[in-house]
């Protein structure tokens, strides 16, 4: 069952298009997507998560998908809230965040600034936590500052090229595309739908966001889950350090998967996901 929602006014400072999945009263499970994708970048987890007994909430981020395009609110602080008002405005408790990539990120600053209260447990999916920006005290930053200086003049001067380009690096391990051209392509019309002003200040929130004054304060029941050939999002200077920095937490590495892992090997991310959520 799908329950659709754009909500605003008293009750969220945006409108977020807001899909809910499987029975009202089942334990919540909210996917916060990647950049920048939407919610729909989901649709190879929703109906195992649905099937499995969870209250499915997937939500596109302000500036994506199909929720308002504002032209400011793109840093982390105002993400988190975001995510905090949702979760308000639903009324959700005992709930599991499901953060990917960028998704990640607003996990970690949701548990630094709201706290416990409404969750159950988190996963850090393919995510960019700890600090992504390669500096002189942090010399295990996976991007440099060239790197990120050349992936914001290339999505300036040709949106399509550059999604073309990103999704390809997305889905690969090397030269491997580990995906068939259908999915990209779906994933590439996600990236369409993006605003411009909101793809360039979160592309610049999620490379130079510092969360390891944030990961302290994940206290929950904790998954990292990460593909073992991540070109994007590398596993040694992001899920390996997150999954270090958090005492307890539990570490998934599937062998020979892309950033894309949840859509690359589905089954393989499902099966960790769910044993993760039934414990």
């Amino acid at each position: 069952m799908i329950r659709q929602y754009v909500t605003g006014g008293t009750t969220l400072s945006v409108k977020l298009n807001i899909n809910e999945y499987g029975p009202e009263n089942g334990r919540p499970v909210v996917l916060i997507h990647g950049w920048p994708l939407s919610g729909e970048s989901w649709e190879k987890q929703i109906p195992a998560l649905e099937g499995a007994g969870f209250r499915v909430i997937a939500y596109d981020r302000r500036g994506f998908g199909q929720s308002e395009k504002p032209s400011s609110g793109y840093d982390y602080d105002t993400l988190a809230s975001d995510l905090s008002e949702l979760l308000e405005a639903r009324n959700l408790r005992d709930v599991t965040l499901v953060g990917f990539s960028m998704g990640g990120g607003e996990v970690a600053r949701y548990m630094s600034r709201y706290g416990r209260d409404r969750i159950h447990s988190v996963v850090f999916a393919s995510a960019v936590p700890p600090y992504m920006l390669k500096t002189d005290d942090n010399p295990d930053g996976p991007l440099t500052k060239e790197k990120a200086d050349e992936m914001e003049s290339n999505l300036r001067s040709d949106r399509n090229a550059f999604f073309d380009q990103f999704t390809t690096e997305f889905f690969s391990v090397g030269s491997s595309l580990k995906v068939d051209q259908e999915d990209r392509q779906k994933a590439i019309e996600l990236c369409r739908q993006s605003d411009q002003t909101a793809a360039l200040e979160c592309m610049k929130a999620f490379g130079t966001t510092d969360f390891r004054g944030d990961l302290p304060t994940v206290i929950v029941p904790t998954l990292v889950l990460h593909g073992a050939g991540d070109g994007t999002v590398p596993f040694e200077g992001s899920g390996k350090r997150t999954h270090a920095a958090i005492p307890g937490s539990e570490l998934v590495v599937i062998p020979d998967a892309p950033h894309g892992c949840n859509v690359s090997h589905p089954e393989e991310f499902n099966t960790a996901l769910l044993e993760f959520l039934r414990r």
